[in-house]
């Protein structure tokens, strides 16, 4: 019965094609890039927040390719560090960013968030300010 994944001497299942670092791809074929990128979950996430601070978590995991779990806890960790802060209005969240706070790693740690953000986002002029309910 060949499928594509059995191997045709055996019949068994053959293990799909892995990009170098033990991940398969869709198509079978190894992938030429890596599957990385330069800035962490959490930063993708306050990025996100702080473009569009009404999004809902399950948005926002959408957009940054993580579970809503995960951004739960991610957001619950910037809280709770307070990179940020969670307004609640009506059934909504409004999260807001405290821009002076400086990163974390102390390769960074000479950085703030909002010069993390205006380099990622634009001036915090060119920012789109919070709408009002």
């Amino acid at each position: 019965m060949p499928d594509g994944l059995s191997n045709p001497s055996n019949g068994r299942p053959q293990k799909p094609a892995s990009n170098g670092r033990g991940r398969a791809t869709d198509s079978g074929q190894a992938t030429k890039h890596a599957p990385w990128t330069f800035l962490s979950n959490h930063a993708h996430v306050l990025i996100l927040l702080c473009a569009e601070p009404d999004l809902v978590l399950r948005e926002v995991a959408q957009r940054v390719g993580i579970t809503e779990r995960a951004v739960q806890r991610i957001v619950h960790e910037l809280e709770e560090e307070g990179f940020l802060t969670r307004e609640r209005i009506g059934r909504r969240n409004r999260y807001h960013i405290d821009g002076g706070k400086h990163l974390r790693h102390h390769i960074e740690s000479h950085c703030t968030i909002d010069q993390l953000l205006n380099l990622v986002i634009g001036s915090k002029s060119s920012r789109p300010e919070p709408q009002a309910h």
